[in-house]
C-alpha cells in the first residue's frame, strides 16, 4: 500500500472510517402523483438524521417508476436503520402512521423480504429480533373495527377507511443486518469549495442504489466525538475539526483548511458503504480539497472498518 495516496492535488489520508451493525428495513410508498408522494416522503423522512438523537437514520434510497410498484402509482423506495429490530419497528409504526398514513392518496408496501434476505446471504446470523415488523397489523386498529384485510399469495395487507377513501398498509415488514455511519471528510480552504466538492460527492452517490445520507441534503456540518464535559451529553462537536478553534485545541487541520464537510452513509451490507464511499471520495476531490479523511474511534466502537486506501487499491 502505498505511504500517500492523492487523487489530483487531494491527499487522501491513510485513514479508516468507523461504521456500525444496525438493523434496517425498506418500505415502498407510493401515491397518486409526484405531489403527494413527495409530501408523504418529506414528513416520513424527517427528524432522521442519526439515531444518537432520531428514533431511526431515515432516508429515501431511490425513486420508482409507476411500473414497478405493487399498485401501479409513483413510489419510492425508503431505507431506515435502528439499533435493534424492536426499536426500528416501534419507530416505523409511528412513522407511518403519524405522517404516511395522513398524506392524501398514499400506501405502505413491504420493500424488503426476509426470506429473500435470507436466501441472499446463506451466511447470515439468525435475525433474531424479530424476522418481521409488524405495520400494519398496529394501525389497522385507526379502522376501528371497519378495517378489512385481504391476503395475496403470502401478503397480508390492511385497508383502513379514511376521508379519502383507504389507506392500504401491508400487515408487516422485512428486517435485516445492515451498516450504518460509513463516512469520509471533506477538509476544504473555503465554506463554497468544500460545498461545492460535497455536492459532487452527493450527485454520484445517490445514483447507487441500497444506501442513504440521512443528513440533511445528505451534509454534516456539526460532525461529533463521543462524549463532552457536560455529563449530560453523549456526544459533542468534533473540536478537533473545527476551523474557529485553532489554536484553541490540538487542532487536525492543515493551515489551508477552513471548513470540513462530512458524509454519512448507511447501506444494507459492507460492499453498499464501500462502493459508495469511494465513488463520493473520488468525485469529491478537486482544486482547493486539500485532504479527505475519515472519523473513527480507534477502532473501538464499529466493527466495520472502512480504509480509504484500501478503498482505491483494491480496485487496481
Amino acid at each position: 500500500m502505498p505511504e500517500s495516496l492523492k487523487i489530483g492535488n487531494t491527499l487522501i489520508e491513510d485513514t479508516f472510517a468507523e461504521a456500525f451493525g444496525m438493523r434496517y428495513t425498506r418500505l415502498i410508498v407510493t401515491a397518486a402523483n409526484p405531489r403527494w408522494l413527495d409530501a408523504a416522503l418529506k414528513e416520513l423522512c424527517g427528524y432522521g438524521s442519526s439515531v444518537i438523537g432520531c428514533d431511526a437514520e431515515i432516508a429515501v434510497e431511490q425513486m420508482i417508476s409507476p411500473g414497478q410498484t405493487d399498485d401501479g402509482r409513483p413510489g419510492a423506495s425508503v431505507l431506515a436503520f435502528g439499533f435493534s429490530g424492536d426499536a426500528l419497528g416501534k419507530a416505523m409504526v409511528n412513522r407511518v402512521g403519524q405522517c404516511v398514513m395522513t398524506c392524501p392518496t398514499s400506501a405502505v408496501f413491504d420493500g424488503l423480504s426476509s426470506d429473500r434476505y435470507r436466501a441472499d446471504h446463506p451466511d447470515a446470523e439468525d435475525l433474531d429480533d424479530p424476522p418481521r415488523l409488524p405495520l400494519g397489523k398496529q394501525l389497522r386498529f385507526f379502522g376501528d373495527g371497519f378495517q378489512k384485510s385481504k391476503l395475496i399469495g403470502d401478503r397480508r395487507f390492511w385497508r383502513i377507511p379514511v376521508m379519502d377513501g383507504e389507506f392500504i398498509c401491508e400487515d408487516s415488514i422485512g428486517v435485516a443486518k445492515g451498516v450504518a455511519g460509513g463516512n469520509f471528510l471533506i477538509l476544504a480552504s473555503d465554506q463554497q469549495t468544500g460545498l461545492a466538492a460535497a455536492e459532487r460527492a452527493l450527485d454520484q452517490i445517490n445514483l447507487l442504489p441500497n444506501i442513504i445520507l440521512p443528513f440533511p441534503g445528505g451534509v454534516v456540518r456539526s460532525g461529533s466525538k463521543v462524549g463532552s464535559k457536560y455529563n449530560f451529553l453523549r456526544a459533542s462537536t468534533s473540536d478537533t475539526y473545527c476551523p474557529t478553534l485553532r489554536g484553541r485545541v490540538e487542532s487536525k487541520l492543515p493551515e489551508r483548511v477552513n471548513c470540513v464537510y462530512e458524509i454519512v452513509i448507511d447501506g444494507i451490507d459492507f460492499d453498499s458503504v464501500a462502493q459508495a464511499t469511494a465513488k463520493g471520495i473520488e468525485s469529491a476531490a478537486g482544486e482547493g480539497i486539500e485532504v479527505i479523511s475519515a472519523g473513527n474511534y480507534g477502532g473501538k466502537l464499529g466493527k466495520y472498518h472502512f480504509h480509504l486506501h484500501q478503498l482505491f487499491t483494491s480496485q487496481q
